[in-house]
């Protein structure tokens, strides 16, 4: 048998036929990889610090600042020279209920500390000081240039980490650059996760993404009063949080709330998970409580910190081998439940009409992350041939060894994690967006296509050798270089910053990435059988490879086709 004890490779749930005695451990990155080389507790307080770290660099803030609203009176600080920072509350809820928009302004954290900011969402292995299951608030850079009367764009950044981990505080999502750049008003959020977000004994589903609607029903209501236009709002985010912005492009309630979407690396091969998938996961945490789903009174009085480190944490390692559709790395995730989410987005179901602008990015080397750390040597052709045969099943092992992409006898010095990290990039992420891109055309949208080859190395990549290499861009390597918030940008790195807050701005104000007067290449949108993918950072477009309509999809399922979700 080959040995794989790795426990998310993020190529399929079928993985874990190669190890499916038990569940083991998982760890993540703040955008939701897990961290193949660190034991969980270690990397968790690694992440912990990382933040807590960040919270400290952060500026303070020395000069107060308050702007009247129509929930009262907005109290922030001065962030960057030309930038004021204002954190606030947007919802609350009781434990696995919805939550609902806040009725007046509030700082985070019952603070009363202007320059506070966020404690996170209760997340595993985190310190219990730096969470708080109050955890719905946002942080607002406005340029300073803006006025009442301003009407400006805002661009809401939903943050990644595998519906797990993550925060409106993780590394790189300082908006100051990004708003003074793009001259608009940047909304990072945070969400319900885990366990308190996506799962719950009391069958409630999409939490979280409900916690979003009132992030967004939250910005409507008082972004006038800082110079912002509520009629446009754009969403942006990277991994789940771009699943999660695709999820809202399927909540028929949302979408008067905002006019265009950036989605950066969303797993769209996962798919939304069905609500008999559902219920079969949610009497699975159940049984994990100590707990039963009608005891109010013992399920009040589990902490935040039984839950995420005990029933939740266990629910995101087994869930795999309770329903294989839940996947290694989102088991807990948006639900296609037919009333709030009435849509696959996908061709599972019927795609429905659409109209908004989409922007779809990929980097090159999605898979690196998970690929290079779980094996840290070189892989022979039978241990490559094993592992895509138990990923993806008989069926789709036989189309994927016919491909001249994927097939054995094509790479050098036996190491087939190359051609490994590929077929997860393909399948798992830049096929899949590439495939959702044709629909959304074919159904009304527009859409713009594009692949980095520039990147900036996330501070948790460097985990994993393989993403510090040059030429390397691994997934969540495009979040600095849209924030401008990487540590001593090179020529070709500030040259892609400022390509980028230029195309997000021109994204922002008008739906086309194509800034005016600029010596930008033209972004061709995508039509129903070209997706005109152009290259972010060097000229011309992306390589097609394997990623054509007859080849993912048709002749290789996706997940979420296989498992019918």
């Amino acid at each position: 048998m080959v040995l794989f004890t790795i426990t998310c490779i993020l190529l399929s749930p079928l993985l874990t036929s190669l190890s499916h005695a038990s569940p083991v451990s998982r760890e993540f990155s703040s955008s939701g990889l897990p961290h193949p080389s660190l034991d969980s507790k270690s990397w968790f307080c690694h992440l912990v610090h990382a933040k807590l770290a960040q919270k400290l660099c952060l500026r303070a803030g020395s000069t107060a600042i308050s702007v009247n609203t129509p929930l009262g009176v907005a109290q922030g600080t001065v962030d960057v020279s030309g930038v004021n920072r204002f954190a606030a509350k947007y919802a609350s809820a009781e434990r696995w209920s919805p939550s609902a928009m806040v009725t007046t302004w509030a700082l985070p954290n019952g603070s009363t500390n202007v320059s506070a900011l966020p404690l996170t969402c209760p997340q595993p292995y985190a310190n219990t000081s730096t969470f708080t299951e109050d955890c719905m608030s946002m942080i607002l850079y406005v340029p300073t240039t803006l006025h009442a009367d301003s009407c400006v764009p805002t661009l809401m950044w939903v943050h990644g980490g595998s519906f797990m981990v993550g925060s409106a505080t993780d590394p790189g999502l300082d908006g100051s650059a990004l708003a003074l750049a793009t001259d608009s008003i940047v909304a990072v959020i945070q969400y319900r996760l885990g366990a308190l977000g996506f799962v719950a004994p009391n069958n409630q589903t999409n939490l979280g993404l409900g916690d979003a609607v009132n992030a967004l029903k939250f910005l409507a209501t008082v972004l006038s009063s800082f110079g912002g236009d509520p009629s446009k709002i754009t969403l942006a985010g990277q991994s789940s949080g771009a699943n999660l912005i695709r999820a809202l492009l399927a909540v028929p309630s949302a979408q008067s709330l905002f006019q265009s979407a950036i989605l950066q690396s969303d797993p769209m091969d996962y798919g939304f998970l069905s609500s008999s998938d559902q219920v079969q996961l949610q009497q699975y945490f159940v049984s994990n409580l100590d707990c039963t789903a009608t005891d109010l009174a013992c399920l009040n009085a589990l902490t935040a910190n039984d839950i995420v480190n005990g029933a939740g944490l266990w629910q995101y390692n087994s869930s795999v081998y309770i329903i294989p559709a839940a996947t290694q790395s989102e088991p807990m995730r948006v639900v296609n439940d037919g009333t709030f989410i009435t849509s696959t987005l996908d061709s599972t179901s019927p795609f429905p009409r659409v109209s908004k602008p989409i922007l779809l990015s990929n980097v090159p080397d999605e898979g690196g992350y998970a690929i290079y750390g779980s094996f840290p040597n070189s892989m022979p052709e039978a241990e490559y041939v094993a592992i895509v045969n138990a990923s993806f099943g008989e069926a789709r092992y036989e189309a994927l060894m016919g491909s001249q992409s994927y097939a054995v006898g094509t790479t050098q010095n036996d190491d087939y994690r190359p051609q490994l990290q590929v077929l997860a990039t393909d399948s798992i992420w830049r096929c899949a967006t590439w495939t959702f891109a044709r629909n959304w055309v074919s159904n009304g949208g527009t859409a713009y296509v594009g692949l980095y080859s520039v990147g900036a190395s996330y501070p948790s990549n460097s985990a994993v050798s393989f993403c510090t290499e040059p030429g390397v861009i691994c997934h969540q390597d495009d979040i600095e270089i849209v924030f401008g918030t990487a540590l001593n940008p090179d020529l070709a790195q500030s040259a892609l910053i400022a390509e980028m807050q230029a195309r997000y701005k021109s994204f922002l104000y008008s739906g086309n990435p194509n800034p005016d007067d600029s010596s930008y290449a033209d972004w061709q949108a995508a039509d129903a059988s070209d997706v005109n993918a152009i290259m972010l950072g060097s000229t011309g477009d992306a390589p097609i490879g394997a990623c054509t309509p007859s080849f993912w999809g048709q002749s290789v399922a996706y997940d979420y086709q296989a498992f019918n979700v």
